[in-house]
Order: structure tokens, then C-alpha cells, then sequence
């Protein structure tokens, strides 16, 4: 090795021993090995043009702001992103007298919520999204029977942490689709197998997930693998769902090493989702990864421009995220919010099991998209309202009526909920609420109708048809009894439990009241039919949780 002559004074004679040369050429193989142990001669690599990087573009400019708002979770060696947002307040209905927001189905937040918990910390706030929290659970409301894809349900009664304030229960239940009613599925799995994936609750763990999810697909279905790492590549073309031994071979046989390529393999993975587009099918992209894209501002910008293109084709994504350390939550989030679909995270074999076999017509199938809601409050009986939750998912007025404006979407048989705190009107509580002050040109006016209805508020609705471009419109009014001591339900006693709970975990300034023994006592009167053991799972947490906020002070996160 003549290069190792020049390395410096004295090494010439070092290097000139059978044994020492023996000893340098082992080392630098080893140095070399991971680099070398991937997949490549499996690829079929994406072209350069599509990793080239584009002018600003109003998805650019989402994304610089995408990453300017996510801080990383505060602790040596830890790269995890989380957004900090501020909680939605009080505001007042005389001078805010509608609330607009998209639905958000995600159940991440209290997978990753539980992960902190049962590894002995709290979260940090940006890492809980109450609502996120609150959806996690499947509420069983009543069936659609009507032309419509879901049932709305309304439900009110005294705030639990606040006993002056009532507390709105917002539900949503979706149609389930019967196995032999389900449209065919063109899947794309997106896997990261990039060097940062090889800890067992990563890579192994995704696997075990795609095992669970392929054993609920048949002839009908068609499944394509696409992974990237140093470069991005196929590995498996489109494949009948039915042939599960050649799609598990496939997917066991890969490796994480090198860098992330993540940009490039989602333009790569759009590209075979449209080679073999089903027209009327489910057309996804599923991607599993720790979230560590390594692009930056002006390739996020062109990444968020593509899952906005490939959404408005009928492509939607769905975001699988998993591991500790380096989980980019935020970033997951919002390019799943971009690609009309939900963002899970996998913390275990039991999760994979929830959202792949427990929930797989929800995770899979969508049944309405661009689902926002619209609440007019009747100012002759709400003061102030705060909506609970949904701060990163909040609309303009004006938006409601906008279809050309993205939203939520709703899966089947999934349940949306909604919680509203709300200040009738002759309370006086000392909290506060935001409010535009006094006008000096106009006065707002009520109408006859508010002055003559017992209705507190009317709840709108907008949604489309999962490849409609125009939305469908219904509204239900709610009128709240004269009473708060009427029997509540199972779902609205566990909903208000999970949102105290999600005010305790982020020391919220709107907790009131609420304590861990609140919660509890809440939680077990809405335990109800339980068959998985979730809702006994968060009563375990909640017991973690106070064990933990007795010694680790929340002021300190």
C-alpha cells in the first residue's frame, strides 16, 4: 500500500511488516463495510432531474416555515422537532362569532405520548396535540344511515375542571366498508432504510408492522416497495396482494445503511403509485420513517409542492414515523397534513397491531376528504368559547365555504371528536377572553331568530367525495338542557378525561381544576366496552404520569 509510506515520520517502517499491512488493510475494509451494506443492486434509481431544486414557491415558503417552527426536543444527543405552538383561548362570541377548523384523524401524538411516559419522562408540550390525544380512542357513535358518509353527534354538559363553564362533545362516526365492498388498493410502501433506521424499534419493527398490514390485502390489492437511502430505488414492483410470501421476502431481505434520501424516494414512490394507478381505487403512498430527510428549505419546499400535485391526481400519503432520538414529528405531520392523510407513530408491536389490523379501514380507506367544520355560536346564550385541541388545524371564516382549500380527511369507520369549552352568558368567571373591543362605525346586531331560539350553537359541515372537486354541505343545531346534572355518555365522560389529561401533560394555563385523580375518576366512568385494553392503558398512564410530574417538575420542560 504505497500511500500509507507517505502517511508521516516513522510509518514507512511500521507499514513495511507483513503483520502491521495485515492489521491497516482489515481496519480500513471495516471502516468501508457499512457503506456497502445496502440494497443498491436492487434499485431502480430515480432520475436526476427530480432531485433538482426549484425556485421559492408559495409550498417553499410553508416549508422554510415548517422548519423555523420546529424546536428539538432539549436534551443531549437528542434530534427529535417538535413544533411549539400556543393553546387556543377564550374568544369572544359577540366579536368571534364562528369557529372554522379541519378535522385531524392523526393518532401519533399519544403513541409518542406513551412512549415518554413508559420510559420514564415527560413529553415535551410541542410533542402533545390534545386533540390528537382525545381521537386516539374509538367512541362508537351511531351509524350512518343516511345518505351521508358519517353521523354527527352532539352532546353537552358541565365542564369538568371548570363546573361554572359547559363543555360541547363534538362526534363524528364514519361508515365502515364491508370486506367485499372494498374498492382496490395500489399501495406503495415508502421505507426509509437508511443508516439511522437500524435500531430494533425502527426497521425491525416497521417490518413486523407491513407483515400485519399484507395479511389484511388480497388478489384485488397490489402492493410496490420503494426504499431509500444513499439513493432511492425499487425493489419490488407492483405486486398482487394475494402473492404475501413474495412480498414479506422482499421486504425481510432489506438493510439500513447510509444517508437519507427522502426527497427522492417520495418523488420515486408518487411515480410508481401513477405507473399503476387504479382508477376509482385507493391510490397510496404509505411511508415509514424516523423522519431524517436531510433536504433542505428548497427541496422541502418542492417536496410539499409534489404531495400537494399528486393529492389533487387521487395519490394520497399516509406517515408511518418510529424510533427515538431522531423522530422529526413535526415535519411528518404537516407532509401528511399536505397529503390527505393521517400520521401515525409506531412505539411498539402492539401499536402496529392498532393501526394496521385493529383500524386498517380507517388507516387505509377514505371516505371523505377535505372535512371542515364550521360552529356559530348564538351570542343570547355563549359568551366566549375555546375550542380544545386542533391549533395547528384552525381555519379562516371564509374558508368553510372555499373549496379550493385543503382540510381534513375522514377514514372508514374512524371517529373524529371535538371539544368545546364554553362561558354562558351571565357567568362570571375572572378568565379571559380575547376580544376585538368596541367599534366606532358599527354595532353588531342579533337577529330575531337568536333572540327567539333555545339553540346555543349550529354545527356546520363541508366535506367531499374522495375523488369529488365540489363539497357536500349539513348542519345540526344543539340545544343545551337547562340543567348540567342530566346523565352524560361513556364517550363524553373518557373524551373529557383525555383532554384534562392532555392540559395536565402540557400545564396548560385552561386546566382549571383538573388533577390526576380528575381524570382518573372521568376515565373510569367513561370506560365502557373496552375490548382492547386501550382505555385501561390510559388509566396506567395517567398513574405513570403522576408518578413522574411529582418528580420532574413540568416548569422545567
Amino acid at each position: 500500500m504505497p500511500t500509507l509510506h507517505r502517511a508521516g515520520r516513522g510509518a514507512s517502517s511500521l507499514a513495511r511488516t507483513p503483520a502491521t499491512r495485515s492489521l491497516l488493510t482489515f481496519l480500513v475494509l471495516l471502516l468501508l463495510l457499512p457503506a456497502c451494506n445496502t440494497t443498491q443492486e436492487q434499485f431502480r434509481p430515480a432520475s436526476p432531474q427530480a432531485d433538482r431544486a426549484t425556485a421559492e414557491t408559495p409550498a417553499a415558503s410553508r416549508a422554510r416555515s415548517f422548519a423555523a417552527q420546529s424546536p428539538a426536543h432539549e436534551e443531549e444527543g437528542n434530534r427529535e422537532g417538535y413544533a411549539h405552538f400556543e393553546e387556543n383561548p377564550f374568544f369572544s362570541v359577540a366579536a368571534n362569532p364562528l369557529s372554522t377548523f379541519a378535522i385531524d384523524v392523526d393518532g401519533a401524538s399519544y403513541a409518542n405520548v406513551r412512549r415518554f411516559l413508559n420510559s420514564g419522562q415527560l413529553p415535551p408540550k410541542g410533542a402533545v396535540r390534545t386533540e390528537e390525544l382525545v381521537n386516539y380512542f374509538d367512541y362508537a357513535y351511531p351509524a350512518p344511515q343516511g345518505p351521508h358518509p358519517f353521523t354527527v353527534t352532539l352532546e353537552a354538559g358541565q365542564a369538568p375542571w371548570n363546573p361554572q363553564h359547559r363543555l360541547v362533545h363534538i362526534g363524528l362516526q364514519g361508515r365502515e366498508i364491508e370486506r367485499a365492498e372494498r374498492p382496490p388498493s395500489n399501495l406503495v410502501f415508502l421505507l426509509d432504510v437508511s443508516g439511522s433506521m437500524r435500531s430494533p424499534d425502527k426497521l425491525p419493527l416497521m417490518k413486523e408492522g407491513f407483515d400485519l398490514l399484507v395479511e389484511q390485502l388480497d388478489e384485488n390489492d397490489r402492493v410496490a416497495i420503494v426504499v431509500y437511502a444513499g439513493a432511492a430505488g425499487l425493489v419490488l414492483e407492483s405486486t398482487p396482494g394475494s402473492d404475501k410470501p413474495r412480498i414479506r421476502e422482499a421486504m425481510h431481505r432489506l438493510q439500513a445503511g447510509g444517508s437519507t434520501a427522502g426527497a427522492a424516494g417520495i418523488r420515486l414512490a408518487y411515480q410508481v403509485a401513477r405507473e399503476n394507478y387504479i382508477e376509482g381505487g385507493n391510490n397510496r403512498v404509505i411511508l415509514a420513517t424516523d423522519g431524517d430527510f436531510n433536504v433542505g428549505v428548497s427541496n422541502d419546499g418542492a417536496l410539499v409542492e409534489l404531495i400537494e400535485e399528486k393529492r389533487a391526481e387521487g395519490t394520497f400519503l399516509t406517515v408511518l414515523g418510529l424510533g427515538t432520538g431522531n423522530l422529526q414529528d413535526h415535519k411528518m405531520e404537516q407532509i401528511a397534513n399536505q397529503g390527505n392523510g393521517a400520521y401515525y407513530y409506531l412505539d411498539s408491536a402492539r401499536e402496529a397491531k392498532k393501526v394496521f389490523v385493529e383500524d386498517f379501514g380507517g388507516t387505509v380507506y377514505t371516505i371523505a376528504k377535505d372535512v371542515k367544520l364550521q360552529i356559530e355560536f348564538n351570542p343570547v346564550h355563549v359568551a366566549a368559547y375555546r375550542l380544545i385541541g386542533y391549533e395547528n388545524r384552525l381555519l379562516a371564516a371564509e374558508d368553510f365555504h372555499d373549496d379550493t382549500k385543503d382540510a381534513g380527511e375522514l377514514g372508514a369507520g374512524h371517529t373524529v371528536t371535538a371539544l368545546y369549552e364554553i362561558i354562558p352568558v351571565g357567568v362570571e368567571t375572572g378568565t379571559a377572553v380575547r376580544d376585538a373591543g368596541d367599534l366606532r362605525y358599527q354595532q353588531p346586531r342579533l337577529t330575531d331568530e337568536a333572540l327567539r331560539s333555545d339553540e346555543w350553537m349550529t354545527v356546520k359541515l363541508r366535506y367531499k367525495a374522495p375523488d369529488a372537486d365540489v363539497s357536500q354541505y349539513l348542519a345540526q343545531p344543539l340545544r343545551l338542557p337547562p340543567h348540567t346534572d342530566h346523565a352524560l355518555s361513556a364517550a363524553f365522560s373518557f373524551s373529557a378525561a383525555v383532554a384534562a389529561f392532555g392540559m395536565l401533560l402540557r400545564d396548560s394555563d385552561y386546566r382549571g381544576t383538573a388533577t390526576p385523580h380528575l381524570v382518573q375518576t372521568l376515565a373510569r366512568t367513561g370506560l365502557g366496552d373496552d375490548p382492547h385494553g386501550h382505555r385501561a392503558e390510559f388509566l396506567a398512564l395517567v398513574d405513570a404520569y403522576q408518578q413522574l410530574a411529582e418528580s420532574q417538575p413540568i416548569g422545567r420542560r
